[in-house]
């Protein structure tokens, strides 16, 4: 056996693994089937600027030690996540706020902002939600749900929201404040020269091949490593057998265009159905660029077929059920980790993909000390 591990996926949580375990003194080799690293959080220089190729990261948490840990590999820059919503010729401000309340029914005082959603909770009566929509009113009522939330939802699941479980959307923050900083979070930003530095930074010293694909290379390769970290998809390491697990896939159309400033804003929502893509993304606002030309990205959603690029797991009861008996197969692969959104059919954000990889990390090398 040439390595200790073989991680298959070069993004996030295969990149702070293969860290970790090279700090160790581990011997690690760090495959991936695109031909670059970075996984999703890839950025490519375009025109001089960043362009996410794989939709928009932005890095946000609570927690100070995975912070203090990803500001290990780059500077941020203190970018704030507040997205902009237009519906036909109307433009509102997100999350739900005060100024999107204001904007919508020309109020001005949290009470009254108040008294209009209880007002039209109260008249629709849903005592029971049984579906996405009836969910969604009876959070916020008519007005917000049909004008920022129905259509924007139905384009990213490509259903009816009457056809979508009340479980997706839980809750609807409503913030009766000035504020359109999207996330809660206390600390959030970009690093500056973008997200592929931090994966190279980490990957330092270990060996890396792209362009490889797991499945071959094993069949060559059969005893490489004594243990495998898998962050691909869990259903395809077995084949499918069970059946396929379903996921969202993303579109990007992306374009150069001649002008320093499209829509003045990193990214502004879609949310009338009619408009086929959900958001279009400016890349240069993430890092507050001034090149002269911009890069603008359409993201269109769509259902997922095997051979696309999975990007949202679809956690429903029938998906979920299907995972738990992957899972099991799973923990039969004695050298085998399961990691990662495609590892755990789980979708992620950053900070808890860092979080998870840590912990397998610590767990994994702790043993075999």
């Amino acid at each position: 056996m040439k390595y200790d591990y073989l991680v298959v996926g070069a993004g996030l949580f295969g990149a702070v693994f293969a860290y970790e375990a090279n700090k160790k003194g581990k011997k690690c080799l760090v495959i991936d089937k695109r031909d670059h690293i970075a996984g999703n959080i890839y950025c490519e220089k375009v025109e001089d600027i960043n362009v996410h190729k794989y939709g928009a990261h932005i890095f946000h948490t609570s927690k100070k030690e995975i912070w203090d840990y990803v500001n290990q590999f780059a500077e941020f820059n203190n970018y704030v996540n507040s997205p902009v919503a237009i519906y036909k010729d109307e433009l509102y401000n997100l999350p739900f706020n005060m100024n999107t309340f204001s904007k919508m029914w020309g109020i001005r005082t949290p009470e009254e902002a108040r008294k209009k959603i209880e007002e039209q909770v109260k008249e629709l009566n849903i005592t029971e939600p049984k579906n996405l929509e009836e969910q969604a009113l009876s959070l916020v009522g008519r007005d917000v749900y049909e004008k920022l939330i129905k259509g924007y939802t139905e384009k990213q699941w490509g259903r009816d929201c009457k056809d979508l479980p009340s479980f997706i959307i839980k809750r609807l923050p409503l913030r009766f404040i000035y504020d359109n900083n999207y996330f809660n979070d206390r600390f959030q930003g970009i690093p500056m020269g973008g997200y592929t530095k931090i994966v190279e930074k980490m990957l330092e010293g270990i060996e890396v091949k792209t362009n490889t694909d797991f499945f071959e290379f094993r069949k060559e390769n059969p005893d490489i490593a004594g243990k495998i970290i898998f962050t691909g998809m869990i259903d395809e390491y077995f084949g499918y057998k069970l059946g396929a697990l379903e996921y969202r896939s993303v579109r990007f159309e992306t374009e150069v265009l001649d002008c320093e400033n499209y829509q003045g804003n990193a990214v502004v929502n879609y949310t009338e159905r009619e408009v086929p893509y959900t958001r279009i993304i400016e890349h240069k606002h993430f890092e507050f660029g001034k090149q002269p030309k911009t890069v603008i990205s359409k993201e269109y959603s769509s259902e997922w077929k095997v051979g696309m690029e999975p990007y949202y797991p679809v956690n429903d009861e029938k998906n979920n059920t299907l995972f738990e008996q992957y899972k099991e197969l799973g923990t039969k692969e004695e050298n085998v980790i399961f990691g990662g959104r495609l590892g755990n059919y789980k979708y992620y954000d950053m900070d808890k993909v860092i979080e998870a990889a840590l912990e397998a990390a610590g767990q994994e090398l702790q043993e075999r000390e």
